[in-house]
């Protein structure tokens, strides 16, 4: 696959447990690794792997790639290859929905990185101000593409930051499911109750690494000890135990769910590689949107 792919493993926990908390017609603003956010909200795994893929069955008819995946129809304001360019999007949203007197909420995914730009600040106040339905949330996997979060990022703790805006904030382990899902419930439930914005950062690791082919240029920045620390965190793992362990199902049925997933995967894949590539006089197309 040509071009560049940020991955999600290692964060899932974030985008079920959050997601698990909204409704169909609440919004999320994600990220450039936004592929596993698109998942948990509802999103058909054929066309983003279509669209991965850049193929016409995609989502965005194969235009818009790995980083900018949108769903309107679920909610997906879009994946976003601007690093913060999401959270404004979110605010946004958040303000249609009160205007309107709805009680949607809007979610601001965005990475430690995306937490020094101005328009986190921005929106912040805005919303808070406003008491807007927005919750944002901070993917902190300790590294801003390839330099450690300490290095750029002043300050112990990022949910610090809402401090100064009466924001309520928390942190939580990123790699716990229910940790995430009961912090997004009650910010949700603030939100949806017309109480404001909430900030939830969520400490997790991406095993991946930034992206995908990122030793041609990068080099090795991580220790192996580093990275195998988190990889017996890993979220799936983890909430896979708490399942068996609480007798909620057992380890049968688990390995059957994870062969089912493997399978829709591939076919996934499969359903990608064989579809076609938008034809050249599409080019000039989706530009602009129609008149009504």
């Amino acid at each position: 696959m040509p071009g560049f792919v940020h991955l999600y493993i290692g964060q899932e926990a974030v985008a079920v447990g959050v997601c698990a908390t909204l409704r169909p017609d609440d919004h999320v603003a994600s990220t450039h690794r936004g592929h596993g956010h698109v998942i948990a909200k509802g999103g058909d795994v054929n066309r983003i792997m279509a669209e991965l893929y850049g193929r016409v069955t995609g989502y965005c008819r194969g235009k818009g790639g790995s980083m900018h995946i949108f769903v309107p129809e679920i909610g997906v304001l879009g994946t976003n290859g601007i690093v913060g360019g999401g959270i404004a999007h979110a605010v946004g949203a958040a303000m249609s929905h009160k205007l309107l007197g709805r009680d949607n909420v809007a979610v601001a995914f965005f990475g430690d990185g995306a937490s020094n730009q101005g328009v986190f600040f921005e929106s912040m106040n805005l919303s808070a101000l406003w008491h807007l339905p927005v919750v944002f949330v901070c993917e902190n996997n300790l590294y801003s593409e390839w330099t450690e979060y300490e290095r750029l990022t002043a300050g112990s703790q990022i949910m610090d930051r809402g401090a100064p805006f009466a924001i309520p904030s928390v942190q939580v382990d990123g790699n716990d499911l229910l940790a995430v899902r009961d912090a997004a419930q009650q910010a949700v439930r603030r939100a949806r109750a017309g109480r404001g914005p909430s900030l939830i950062e969520a400490i997790t690791y991406t095993q991946c690494g930034h992206m995908e082919g990122e030793e041609v240029f990068a080099g090795k920045y991580r220790s192996d000890e580093e990275i195998s620390s988190w990889m017996v965190r890993d979220p799936i793992v983890l909430f896979r135990e708490r399942l068996v362990s609480s007798d909620v199902v057992d380890r049968v049925t688990l390995d059957r769910v994870d062969d089912d997933e493997g399978k829709r995967v591939e076919a996934a894949l499969e359903y990608a590689i064989r579809s076609p590539a938008p034809a050249m006089n599409e080019l000039t197309e989706h530009v602009f949107t129609e008149e009504r």
